[in-house]
């Protein structure tokens, strides 16, 4: 399977996310995927606040971005997430178009591993309650594509 859950969100290139020509600086597309990210969880009812209800903290331990082409003030960016595992880890794949056009701008993966908040412990498996958040998710939610 590719992916289990699918996401996608859209919004304005800001100013502040510019250089002075107009390009969106390349460590702001981190934060995009960051605002992916939290629309994904979100669409499964486990937020940033669910996680820490749950006691637990997901640490990025590792990011991946491949640069295509750039997004510039005016565009709007398109940021499509695609969770990719969802019981040892979060990974998640993003692609990041150019809105208006429909151009493919930047590709990248983040995985984040669960860990306890008052242990610091690391698990090398998600809270039962996400694992389950997200099985609840695919049977009522079955992948229209093949």
């Amino acid at each position: 399977m590719d992916y289990y859950v699918k996401n996608e969100i859209t919004f304005p290139v800001e100013f502040y996310d510019v250089d002075t020509m107009r390009v969106v600086w390349h460590g702001n597309y981190v934060k995009y995927m960051e605002k992916g990210r939290c629309a994904l969880l979100d669409s499964l009812n486990y937020g940033y606040l669910e996680m820490e209800k749950d006691g637990t903290a997901f640490p990025v331990v590792d990011i991946k971005l491949k640069y295509v082409r750039s997004l510039r003030f005016g565009d709007r960016a398109r940021v499509i997430s695609y969770l990719t595992e969802y019981e040892n880890c979060i990974k998640i794949r993003y692609e990041i178009y150019n809105d208006k056009t429909g151009e493919l701008c930047t590709k990248a993966e983040s995985t984040q591993m669960a860990m306890g908040i008052e242990s610091q412990e690391s698990s090398i498996v998600c809270p039962q309650r996400f694992i389950d958040n997200v099985n609840e998710y695919l049977k009522n939610h079955p992948k229209a594509e093949a």
